[in-house]
């Protein structure tokens, strides 16, 4: 399991490293990542018996990448045009079922599907595309990453308090304090892209470090809901493309708010 939890970590470093050089190339990759994770979180709600509609929603949220990547801005806020957009079809397509039962949670669990992973990973493009994108989506990969890391490897090795069992039994508290102190790390690694003081590094680490556990730990709640371990098998040994990106989904938005306020003063 190590090894092939090894080779898939080699495997997506190696697309990272590959397409984030040029901005367009890293757009295209986000919105692959995306459409994975629509089709993972999909088929894992359909398990529970939710009549989403998965193709739909899948198509729908992929709109939201490519128009980031395409630069489109009908409006200020012009993704959330495909979230209403979506809404206003889903209820049309509720028009055709031969029962009324269950309409609210389908299109309310398509939504949030849509919102969950292609609005909060779509940040990733985001990123890449603000001045300085490059060093500014490095730096949120290592600090991201380095904590997920040290909290696996710390809370595999001594962790012995468990988190929050009910939700994620494997996760320690020994390990998510690892996480923190690994994401402070790679915020301090991250000067040369932020260009920030030491003690401002570390905080920013942290924060991201805390958005990232919520994610992980949010991603497990739904999965313990599903009733199953991972959200995928394409990735030998670690899962799901949704379960390497979890924590990213909620790190992506806060930096790059954060980030965006600071790049305007």
């Amino acid at each position: 399991m190590l090894i092939k939890r090894m080779a898939s970590a080699i495997i997506l470093i190696g697309v990272v490293v590959a397409t984030i050089y040029i901005d367009w190339v890293c757009a295209i990759a986000a919105t692959v990542f995306i459409g994975f994770g629509l089709y993972e979180f999909f088929t894992m709600v359909e398990k529970k018996g939710i009549g989403i509609y998965k193709y739909f929603g899948i198509g729908m949220g992929l709109l939201i990448p490519l128009s980031i990547l395409l630069r489109f801005e009908l409006t200020k806020k012009w993704e959330l045009l495909f979230v209403v957009l979506a809404l206003f079809f889903l209820i049309l397509m509720q028009f055709n079922r031969r029962k009324n039962s269950g309409v609210i949670v389908d299109i309310s669990t398509t939504i949030f599907g849509i919102l969950y992973v292609s609005w909060f990973f779509s940040f990733i493009i985001k990123i890449r595309y603000l001045e300085g994108g490059l060093g500014l989506l490095a730096a949120l990969l290592l600090m991201t990453k380095l904590g997920d890391i040290g909290a696996y490897l710390v809370g595999s090795a001594i962790g012995k308090r468990p988190l929050l069992p009910r939700i994620s039994p494997k996760k320690t508290v020994e390990g998510a304090i690892a996480g923190l102190f690994f994401s402070a790390l790679g915020g301090v690694i991250s000067r040369p892209f932020l260009q920030l003081s030491y003690p401002h590094l570390i905080f920013m680490g942290i924060l991201v470090g805390i958005a990232g556990q919520l994610g992980d730990l949010s991603e497990s709640l739904m999965k313990r809901d599903c009733q199953i371990k991972d959200s995928g098998n394409l990735l030998p040994g670690m899962g799901g493309i949704l379960d390497e990106i979890d924590s990213l989904l909620f790190t992506a938005p806060i930096f790059y708010f954060y980030m965006s306020i600071l790049l305007a003063k």
